[in-house]
């Protein structure tokens, strides 16, 4: 575990985070640099790595069983979400953790409490690698990475381990939804995949959210407000009118499990013009339709009551439920749970309230599961890790490349 320690230190360190407002590919420098030291690295282990434009990293692992096993592919992804700060992350190390809260930052008195946190207790006398309380850890998914960079350096190291082809990538941006643009299944040449990209130990997720962006935009008519009179239109205020029609119960703080959402991301503008941005998130694809026309609704009725066309709604749609497509090749779950029981973890098999790559992949012809790292609070200053959790997961890949082979 050491070396998995050593590994993930060094990897949080590169600021990796992604930029929802750069057209770049990838969306910044720090994505490219860190894909370029994956790459050094590799090669330096005797594998042979591919950069695809500059936007994911590809590595081909031969076969070395002679038998006509199917290639498995094992993705993870380098960048870390622009929600919080991730400017010189500094970790701290947890050893043999008493079960109590964790002072993470003394002068600024932010403290992991075992009262918000109570899943923490579970890894009582286990090491913990948490943040300092400023900014994320990036174990999402730098996790990932490091597993996956584990697995390469073993199977390097131990030819005697035999197995199918292996194909592993590192992909950028993610965070921010372009993580499979522009990702070539056929040359990646994986039959069967899994995200590494999942939470708490023993997580399995084959199934998430039905997930789309709208963008509600509101033109008011603005004057001078003591001359306002009839005339005069609020644009934050017709806004706010469209907010206050959206139902309290399907807000994100209200929801669990396979319940969808409604969420207010994004609000800015003035009196004269005004734009929202929601999150439309449902793992029925009918209540997902159902929430969509909802919306298109209330603006339909709020356009009748104001006139001209005040309120204009775009919604796109940003990816689907994988459980469709993974429900057709029920070998890749299976496999996952032999290997999960093989390192004694009882599968925890849940709906991920949110997505990966993985659903985007399983739409484009590749079968695509999570898999946890052992994470928690991602997106959070309060993220943390057991290390115990990130080797039980190095373990559950190892098992399920010895699976393939058999």
């Amino acid at each position: 575990m050491n070396t998995l320690l050593e590994r993930f230190l060094r990897y949080v360190s590169h600021d990796t985070q992604s930029d929802p407002n750069s057209p770049a590919i990838p969306s910044t420098q720090g994505q490219l640099s860190f894909l370029q030291l994956l790459d050094k690295e590799l090669r330096a282990m005797g594998l042979t790595a591919t950069l695809h434009q500059q936007q994911y990293l590809c590595v081909h692992i031969s076969d070395n069983n002679g038998k006509d096993s199917p290639a498995i592919g094992f993705l993870a992804h380098v960048d870390i979400t622009p929600d919080v700060s991730s400017a010189n992350i500094c970790p701290q190390i947890i050893k043999n953790y008493d079960g109590n809260d964790i002072v993470l930052n003394t002068p600024l008195k932010i403290v992991l409490r075992t009262d918000d946190f109570p899943q923490i207790k579970q890894y009582t006398g286990q090491t913990l690698i948490t943040t300092d309380g400023t900014t994320l850890l990036g174990a999402d998914d730098k996790a990932g990475v490091t597993i996956l960079m584990e697995l390469a350096q073993h199977l390097a190291l131990h030819p005697e381990i035999k197995h199918g082809d292996i194909r592993l990538a590192f992909t950028t941006d993610e965070e921010i939804g372009r993580g499979t643009d522009g990702f070539d299944i056929a040359t990646f040449g994986a039959k069967y995949a899994y995200t590494i990209d999942g939470g708490a130990i023993g997580e399995l997720e084959y199934e998430n959210f039905n997930a789309a962006m709208a963008t509600l935009s509101v033109k008011g008519c603005n004057m001078h407000p003591g001359e306002a009179g009839k005339t005069f239109k609020n644009a934050l205020l017709l806004l706010e009118e469209f907010n206050r029609r959206l139902p309290a119960e399907q807000r994100p703080e209200t929801t669990t499990g396979y319940q969808g959402f409604l969420l207010l991301s994004q609000i800015n503008g003035s009196a004269d013009a005004a734009k929202a941005k929601y999150l439309i998130r449902d793992h029925s694809r009918e209540l997902f339709q159902a929430k969509k026309d909802f919306l298109h609704q209330i603006v339909f009725e709020l356009n009748q009551q104001h006139g001209n066309n005040i309120f204009q709604l775009q919604i796109d749609d940003q990816y689907y439920n994988m459980r469709s497509k993974i429900e057709k090749h029920p070998i890749v779950v299976d496999k996952a749970i032999e290997a999960l029981l093989k390192a004694g973890i009882n599968p925890i098999i849940k709906p991920i309230r949110g997505g990966t790559d993985g659903a985007r992949l399983s739409y484009m012809g590749l079968p695509c599961p999570n898999l946890f790292t052992g994470g928690h609070n991602f997106h959070s200053i309060y993220e943390y890790i057991p290390l115990q959790s990130m080797h039980k997961a190095l373990e559950v890949v190892l098992n399920i490349v010895e699976s393939y082979n058999e």
